[in-house]
């Protein structure tokens, strides 16, 4: 599905495309998919699974937390710029689907914002004497929801994320400096 919409988009993307680049049976397709839209949805958990390992991979709780937050959001863009059709699609496309992509889109946005409040967390035990307060889950949320809003912004009017990128980290650094450092 993945090397099909990056290759085409997924609206022209069908179950015989997706099924000779994977070298497998349409049987074998609905084995484990419904259909086409219950791939898709399940390519955006696991891109979005991918991108928050590699974002909980970068970053070290006893590093500054200025460069915690470089380090994510370095993951994070790296991701997003190294599959720019894919996400494009998923930006397109998930509003598309209903409900179920309503709802995993949703869902996709809180586990990114309990994410966050991890890492928080484990800069808070690594060091008590900087991070003072727990970042609430709304904090998180409008974090995760605002960064995810420009990225859709960016990537709509074919901006390059990377000129976004000090500015990204400048507001994050100024929310989490209120937030969870008594700045």
């Amino acid at each position: 599905m993945a090397v099909s919409i990056e290759e085409q988009g997924y609206r022209e993307t069908t179950v015989a495309d997706v099924v000779r680049i994977a070298h497998t049976s349409r049987r074998s397709f609905y084995e484990h998919f419904e259909d086409r839209a219950a791939c898709f949805l399940a390519l955006f958990e696991e891109v979005n699974e991918e991108t928050m390992a590699q974002i909980a991979a970068a970053v070290a709780p006893d590093d500054p937390w200025e460069q915690q937050v470089d380090r994510a959001l370095d993951a994070y863009l790296d991701s997003v710029t190294a599959r720019p059709a894919l996400y494009q699609s998923f930006v397109r496309e998930l509003p598309g689907l209903g409900k179920a992509g309503s709802d995993s889109g949703l869902a996709v946005i809180e586990r990114f914002a309990r994410l966050l409040v991890e890492l928080v967390e484990s800069g808070r035990r690594e060091q008590p004497e900087v991070v003072t307060e727990a970042l609430t889950i709304d904090m998180a949320v409008i974090i995760v929801g605002g960064l995810r809003e420009l990225v859709v912004f960016s990537l709509r009017r074919r901006r390059d994320l990377r000129e976004t990128r000090e500015g990204i980290g400048e507001a994050v650094k100024a929310i989490l400096g209120a937030a969870v450092l008594g700045r």
